[in-house]
């Protein structure tokens, strides 16, 4: 069960719940939040239903959370419910989940957690003529400066993957340095029209020096701080260390195919249903993918592949830091585009890069070992991982290249 089918799942208990006039006076919301629990809460997910729910139904969050918990434990692929605090709904998921969810991503490929809606491309940089019908795009506007035109222009690109028309306009065309160095970019500029729908991006500007970094960094410094927060543009963007976030989220994506193409030398590839017990958990032995040039040789079992850098045993348990920031995606995207905030998806980017990396050396057999049904599902969750974090760096216009 995907968290976009959990979401479903419990407004359909929500619906049998009013049906069988167990909470009058409630009307079914049109979207139930579902995330990872919390400090306190159990289980793979938890949602806060009960509370939104309470007013309307004149009840206690917690009566109405007993509701629900009835009929959400019949429901498949729900294996315990749990209500912790004033009423939060803590959920378990059969152990077909992880597979679900991974097979979900394999199938959509970059596009996932885009809106059914979406253009097609995955290249989102270029808006399509609106149809007749169509209603009139977003207008991001933004000042002549660069930052504001690198935040407008991935604002725009996440509102498209999520069906949002939007263009980008600014006071005067981007100075071509800008163009050059950060692929900077905007669908119109000068005065626009009065029956726009205009929304302003007001980040702090550029510090000087940002175009020297190059495209995929320089658009990283710019993108990944919050807008009230001064970008920094310093030489750390560049290295090749794990104190660069941009690093790790390209590393930990050119890791994953690696292991893809080090799978293939052994005869194996990806299968999300292959064992999904396993697949959730690490390898009880593990292996180093082979490594990009600069660091190949720190590169070993029971840690990140960063040099330096220790992950705990290889036989840790199930990564599900990683199984929920994968989940996770869907709606860090949505709420970047409700915020116009690319930098929300920048740093979920870093989120589950640093999941992922202490699960990769964990995927390929080692030594003598064949290659089982559980490392077939392992590697699909490391591909699931790479393309996740490859789509999420295609939305900021940002490479992710296979070697670094």
């Amino acid at each position: 069960m995907t968290p976009a089918e959990l979401s479903r799942t419990v407004l359909h208990a929500v619906r049998r719940a009013v049906e069988a006039g167990e909470l009058p006076g409630v009307s079914v919301p049109g979207r139930a939040v579902v995330a990872p629990p919390g400090p306190g809460g159990r289980g793979d997910y938890a949602t806060t239903i009960a509370l939104r729910l309470a007013g309307a139904a004149g009840q206690p969050p917690r009566r109405v959370a007993e509701v629900l918990r009835a009929y959400l434990v019949e429901a498949d692929g729900v294996t315990d419910v749990v209500i912790t605090g004033p009423g939060f709904l803590n959920l378990t998921l059969g152990s077909a989940a992880p597979a679900a969810l991974v097979a979900e991503i394999l199938r959509r490929g970059p596009r996932y957690g885009h809106a059914p809606t979406a253009p097609g491309a995955v290249d989102l940089d270029a808006p399509d003529a609106p149809a007749p019908d169509a209603p009139a795009p977003l207008v991001l506007t933004c000042a002549h400066e660069p930052r504001a035109v690198v935040v407008a222009q991935a604002a725009a690109r996440i509102l498209r993957s999520q069906g949002t028309p939007a263009r980008t306009r600014c006071a005067a065309e981007p100075h071509p340095a800008w163009t050059a160095a950060l692929g900077a970019r905007v669908d119109a500029f000068g005065e626009g029209g009065s029956g726009e729908t205009a929304a302003r991006i007001r980040p702090v500007p550029a510090p000087g020096g940002v175009l020297r970094l190059g495209r995929d960094a320089g658009r990283w410094a710019l993108l990944h701080p919050a807008p009230h927060d001064r970008p920094r543009a310093g030489e750390g963007h560049l290295v090749q260390r794990e104190s660069n976030p941009l690093f790790r989220v390209r590393y930990a994506h050119a890791r994953s195919r690696a292991l893809l193409r080090n799978a293939a030398d052994l005869g194996f590839a990806p299968d999300a249903a292959a064992d999904t017990g396993t697949a959730a958990g690490a390898a009880p032995h593990a292996a180093p993918a082979t490594a990009p040039a600069a660091v190949t040789a720190d590169a070993r079992p029971g840690t990140t592949g960063i040099p330096g850098t220790p992950a705990g045993p290889a036989d840790a348990p199930a990564p599900r830091a990683l199984l929920a920031a994968l989940a996770a995606h869907p709606r860090v995207l949505a709420a970047a585009a409700e915020h116009r905030a690319p930098d929300r998806l920048a740093r979920h980017l870093v989120v589950t890069a640093d999941a992922a990396l202490p699960f990769l050396p964990t995927v390929l057999p080692c030594g003598a070992e064949k290659p089982s049904a559980a490392h077939r599902a392992r590697l699909a969750l490391a591909v699931a991982a790479g393309t996740v974090l490859a789509g999420g760096l295609t939305l900021l216009g940002i490479d992710a290249p296979d070697h670094l």
